[in-house]
């Protein structure tokens, strides 16, 4: 029966990583982002890929990431465009904090004459964290080291059966990273090393029933011999999330065009388009209280009349709104939605 903890990792990181390497090579997944055997990775495709993927998942950043690159293609494409065309490419991945970020961390790289080459460096720059830093020197440069997302997380919890929660139990999966970042098996493939984590994390090793009887690692997973595979990592109760309450105003003539303002540059969803509307606060408005926020247009064809209730569910807090609806008459300086920069909240508003 395999022990658990550290130790046993330490004793048999050189064949688990290399049997991981050899499952990978069977069995890789074939990504838009990732570099055939063989081929150089171009880091400003792996910089974007990893941004991307944050809070996203790779069926969900696919698509976001053909379009993204057709219509930046290059690094300098990146930097050189305006913040509103990299949002509105953005639109509908969320966390637009992250397209701030990236856009910065464009101009930063150009003014530097390329992407630094090692963890330290790159995690001077926007938007790159620990995590993103690992795995673009990995992936790009060859650095040796475990980039630890929450797939990876989850294996590496497994394997050594650590059995706190996450994300208390980060700092003994870290080690557990080091440890495995460390056999030669990885320090000669760093790039596969990681990535090969991350497909295992995807795929075998998944949330719910990991399918250990074809895991490369199932002799050496302490969670498995202990028959606690499918229970770990344990994860601390999530804490609720408490209900916001707003109003917006959909004006939209017979073009489709409707009326759009712009968030301010910080804070949640910065910088993107939205609706017209009332703020949003811990109790519900009465419709007197929110027609008091509905733009002043002259030009109205028809009255306001509730149209809709939307709800949508962000990281911290959910959202309700209620959308009030009214015809503009021809002539009405309206905006196209599809040339706007809008989240997926004043997507579902439209809809």
């Amino acid at each position: 029966m395999a022990e658990s903890g550290l130790g046993p990792v330490a004793r048999n990181a050189e064949w688990l990583m290399h049997d991981l390497l050899a499952w990978y090579d069977r069995d890789r997944r074939h990504l838009p982002w990732r570099a055939a055997p063989g081929e150089r990775p171009d880091p400003y495709r792996v910089w974007l890929s990893e941004v991307m993927l944050q809070q996203t998942t790779v069926a969900g950043a696919a698509p976001y990431y053909a379009r993204f690159l057709a219509a930046f293609p290059t690094l300098a494409a990146l930097a050189a465009a305006g913040e509103e065309a990299v949002l509105r490419a953005w639109a509908g991945l969320g966390y637009y904090a992250r397209a701030r970020n990236l856009h910065a961390c464009a101009r930063a790289v150009v003014a530097m004459g390329g992407f630094p080459r090692d963890v330290a460096s790159l995690r001077q720059l926007p938007g790159i964290g620990p995590y993103t830093a690992t795995a673009i020197a990995a992936i790009a440069f060859g650095v040796p080291g475990i980039a630890v997302d929450g797939n990876v997380a989850r294996v590496l919890s497994r394997l050594a059966a650590i059995k706190a929660p996450l994300p208390a139990a980060l700092r003994d999966v870290t080690r557990v990273a080091e440890v495995l970042g460390r056999a030669p098996a990885a320090v000669a493939r760093p790039a596969d090393a990681v990535q090969a984590l991350f497909d295992l994390g995807a795929g075998l090793c998944g949330k719910t029933k990991p399918a250990c009887a074809l895991c490369p690692w199932r002799k050496g997973c302490a969670a498995e011999a202990l028959g606690l595979a499918a229970e770990l990592p344990a994860r601390a109760p999530k804490p609720s999330r408490p209900t916001r309450y707003g109003a917006v105003f959909r004006v939209r003539d017979a073009a489709g065009h409707v009326l759009l303002r712009r968030r301010p540059p910080e804070g949640l969803l910065g910088g993107m388009d939205e609706l017209p509307g009332t703020p949003w606060r811990a109790t519900p408005w009465s419709e007197a209280e929110a027609l008091a926020f509905a733009p002043d247009l002259a030009t109205l064809a028809t009255p306001w009349a509730k149209a809709a209730e939307v709800h949508h569910l962000f990281t911290h807090f959910r959202l309700h709104l209620i959308v009030y609806a009214a015809t503009a008459e021809t002539g009405t300086r309206l905006t196209a939605p599809d040339t706007a920069a809008l989240p997926s909240v004043m997507r579902k508003c439209l809809r």
